[in-house]
């Protein structure tokens, strides 16, 4: 890249600087991957989005994660794939569609599935893209050339090759199964697809007579009296005493008159209300294994639709909830309704439309996964997966051990169409990768394409092979599989990450990535999860238009703690937007005092002050520290290092002593050589900000005279020094403290920032700390605002002076001649007396046993350190006052 330097405005405006850029970025190719690069390989694959999606809080942090490690590999040399695109959404864009057509009075039926399908993919090509574009105001530096969508011919090959594999090695069946089914998207659910939610019910208690007419009957509760209809048995569990004798009898069931058996089954709990389960196999999970392994009637009473159908009798073709009401009505009629209950419950919903969720009995697909969940285990158990934070290994171990096989056919027309045909005339079912033209049984070329679709999440399991080309043996698939790293939320652990693993051991025979880092959920100030019900939403675009990107993602980076949430507000963004602020004019004002320096400038050691080898120790410190804290996905604490250490040490301390070098108070061969410091240590602040903040960091870096390439393109800056010399860090460190002392007593003073005051004095009583101070005395009164710094021996003490203790100095600030001492000694009794019953206080809590007992240890935690920090400034106090006395 050609260019002339940047010269910056006044204040720093992220819009234009943000839309500069990363055009520039995409028009130079900085993000395209060469899989035939001969540098060290590095791949993400980006969680597919929904297409129907728009960018929340949550994909900003996903992303910026991603984006923070993509940058920082390229700039470490590595060849980085970061690969987009997106997740069709079976259900969620089919519902989408429908409710668009439904507005012109026009349904899928009325299309049919072919028109349908049609129409579907123009509302993809028309709004699918929603999220790439909101993802790349973002910042993402993902390689667009590569993107995929789970339906792309390429994908969807991928997917009918995994299923005819799988099917051929028994691991995929079609049975009649128990499953989750909900009324108003018509589809089956996985049982991750269900989300349950606590709502007010009833707790119905019914008797069912004795077949033989013996006085007495079995009394069952239940919650969803509509489904007695369909009972087959009731159930006792083989160790209950006190129901052991009804075992082997028959009773009647209510409003129906059928005889079942009683018998006993080890799912029963004993404890729970009577210890006797009525058994309905067509309507309860627990119950179809249970009718299994007994062999009995599965009697379904209710449709697909949530409609009782004809096996309901008088009830059919009522609403599945206004069967209930009319079942207890028609059981208290009868005398088989003891008594109601209020109950509060947990039941499950759809997780799209949120519609109660049917146990339905129908013929699906499935996949076996004990198999593939072993394997998925056993590559966690060696180590060639690994969990950040390791806590989420034993999540994904306890998901895998009580895995069930998984319902992957969906009754839906968009999506991947099973790959399975039947023979009208023998009813062979044949499955192949593409459509066969005869019978392989009887030769008839009558065949008809299975109706449903396959979870989406069946797709998506191929992610990370399927979009580099699998199932062709590709230089994309041999340069990046496996990938390194996937970063995503803990909710979809066993969605996705689980079915990864196992289609990656299946397909590929090897791990589909080498690190799962987990992040955590981003919720408001309050700690509350974001709902658009409680009004809490923080929108990541509106963020972007008030703030920045920058800023947005710096406070995301900031907050993220491994295992720990993050509370976001827009106070929070405020905040670190003030950094990018800081950032900017420090970097203006560094650049008017470097207009006639050069890249590269050489660092005379001869010229060198404290400050000036102190600066350069620290950022070659921070350097190290920024490539372990990043290589071990600690994003938190390497964003709160860079803030840190660019606010506080190198503006507020090493460009404040820069200054009379570079106003050439000390001689033009010293100027150059703070000039040549300065830009050493922004060159590696920019580079090690920027895959944190990118935007403003490529603006500064052009307008440094640091080249004209892009910073992405400059190198992972290494520590500029072999070898850390700490005693230059602590004796730095020390003439800090004591500069510090002295603000402090300037403060408590009340002492204006702005009035230059006569005089400090610093009684030092370490020799080489009495030499260090007075080598560094012109730096002490530069940031103190002193006239003179006396140095005097231990013990020799000013008159009239508040004082300090430092590690082997006393810090004087004589006050006679600048304030009215009677008055200021007054101000600190009353601030005493107000210490002393602080202090009290919290020894009196910290004394009561039950606050000891009952407190959360942080509350605990946090008054001790109440306690001793006023007991500090109470001893600081007492000692300013005696010193005023004297």
């Amino acid at each position: 890249m050609d260019s002339e330097r940047t010269q910056l405005g006044k204040s720093y405006d992220p819009a234009p600087i943000e839309d500069k850029w990363y055009s520039q970025w995409v028009e130079n190719g900085l993000f395209k991957a060469d899989a035939s690069s001969p540098r060290p390989a590095f791949s993400i694959v980006i969680p597919p989005p929904n297409v129907t999606g728009s960018l929340h809080v949550g994909h900003a942090l996903d992303n910026t994660l991603q984006d923070i490690l993509s940058r920082t590999k390229r700039m470490q040399g590595y060849e980085v794939l970061w690969l987009p695109g997106t997740d069709h959404a079976g259900i969620a864009t089919q519902n989408v569609v429908e409710r668009s057509l439904a507005k012109e009075g026009v349904s899928r039926h009325d299309l049919g599935r072919e028109e349908f399908v049609k129409k579907v993919w123009e509302w993809k090509e028309l709004y699918g893209s929603t999220i790439i574009n909101q993802l790349k105001k973002l910042g993402a530096s993902c390689d667009w050339s590569r993107e995929r969508f789970t339906m792309d011919e390429g994908l969807s090959r991928a997917v009918r090759k995994i299923f005819v594999q799988l099917y051929k090695k028994g691991l995929i069946y079609r049975g009649k199964y128990l499953i989750n089914w909900c009324p108003r998207c018509q589809t089956a659910l996985s049982d991750l697809e269900v989300e349950h939610e606590d709502e007010d019910g009833k707790f119905y208690e019914v008797a069912y007579k004795f077949a033989d007419g013996s006085d007495g009957a079995v009394v069952v509760m239940t919650t969803r009296p509509e489904t007695i209809l369909g009972d087959s048995a009731i159930a006792i569990h083989p160790r209950d005493e006190k129901n052991r004798h009804l075992i082997g009898k028959k009773v009647v069931v209510p409003l129906v008159g059928r005889v079942i058996p009683v018998i006993e089954d080890n799912m029963v709990d004993p404890e729970f209300g009577s210890g006797c389960v009525k058994i309905t196999p067509a309507h309860d999970p627990n119950d179809f294994l249970v009718g299994q392994r007994h062999n009995l009637e599965q009697i379904q009473v209710i449709d697909g639709r949530g409609i009782m159908n004809e096996n309901a009798g008088k009830y059919a073709g009522m609403d599945r909830f206004a069967a209930r009401d009319a079942v207890a009505a028609d059981l208290e009629k009868e005398g088989a309704l003891l008594s109601v209950k209020d109950l509060r419950h947990s039941v499950g919903h759809c997780y799209r439309c949120h519609t109660v969720v049917e146990p339905y009995l129908s013929e699906q697909w499935f996949v076996r996964t004990r198999t593939l969940a072993d394997a998925g285990v056993a590559s966690v158990q060696a180590g060639k997966i690994k969990f950040i934070p390791e806590q989420w290994t034993n999540v994904y171990y306890q998901w895998m051990e009580n895995i069930r096989d998984w319902c992957i056919s969906r009754q839906l027309w968009w999506g991947h169409r099973i790959p399975a045909w039947y023979c009208d005339e023998c009813g062979e079912v044949i499955v192949e990768e593409n459509a066969p033209e005869k019978c392989p049984k009887c030769g008839c070329t009558h065949l008809h394409q299975d109706e449903d679709v396959l979870d989406t999440w069946f797709s998506s399991g191929l992610w990370p092979f399927s979009t580099m080309g699998w199932p062709d043996d590709t230089e994309t698939l041999r340069k990046f599989y496996p990938t390194s790293v996937l970063v995503t939320g803990f909710d979809i652990i066993f969605f996705w990450v689980a079915r990864m693993i196992m289609f990656g051991l299946e397909a590929m025979h090897e791990v589909p990535f080498r690190d799962v880092y987990i992040h955590a959920l981003v919720r408001d100030e309050k700690g509350q999860k974001m709902s658009k019900s409680r009004g809490n939403v923080i929108d990541p675009l509106t963020i972007v238009k008030d703030y920045g990107a920058d800023a947005l993602r710096l406070t995301l980076a900031a907050l993220t703690v491994q295992g720990r949430d993050i509370f976001l507000s827009t106070e929070r963004i405020s905040t670190y937007r003030l950094f990018m602020n800081k950032l900017w004019n420090a970097s203006r004002f560094a650049l008017m005092n470097l207009e006639d320096a050069e890249a590269g400038q050489k660092i005379d050691d001869n010229e060198l002050q404290l400050q000036d080898k102190w600066i350069l120790n620290r950022i070659s410190q921070v350097s190290s520290e920024m490539t372990r804290l990043l290589d071990g996905y600690f994003f938190g604490e390497a964003a709160r290092l860079m803030y840190d250490f660019t606010w506080g040490e190198l503006c507020d301390w090493y460009l404040e002593l820069a200054k009379p070098a570079l106003r050439g108070e000390e001689g033009e061969a010293r100027r150059k050589t703070v000039q040549a410091v300065m830009l050493a240590v922004f060159e590696d602040v920019l580079k090690l900000l920027h895959p944190i903040i990118p935007f403003v960091t490529e603006e500064l870096w052009h307008a440094f005279p640091f080249g004209t390439d892009f910073i992405m393109r400059s190198g992972w800056p290494k520590p500029r020094l072999a070898e850390i010399d700490e005693k230059v860090i602590s004796d730095m460190n020390f003439v800090q403290e004591t500069i510090r002392a002295v603000r402090n007593l300037r403060a408590e003073a009340r002492i204006a920032p702005q009035q230059t005051i006569p005089g400090v004095t610093l009684a030092v009583h370490d020799a080489a700390k009495l030499e260090l101070l007075k080598e560094c005395e012109k730096q002490i009164k530069l940031l103190t605002k002193v006239e003179t710094v006396s140095f005097a021996g231990e013990g020799c003490k000013p008159e009239k002076s508040l004082a300090t203790v430092l590690d082997g100095a006393q810090v004087y600030l004589p006050v006679g001649e600048l304030l009215d001492v009677e008055k200021e000694m007054q101000r600190l009794r009353n601030d005493l007396a107000k210490l002393e019953k602080d202090i009290e206080k919290s020894r009196a809590k910290l004394a009561n046993e039950k606050f000891v007992e009952r407190a959360p240890a942080e509350v605990i935690e946090k008054e001790k350190n109440t306690l001793a920090d006023n007991e500090a400034k109470a001893e600081r106090t007492k000692a300013n006052l005696a010193s005023l006395s004297e």
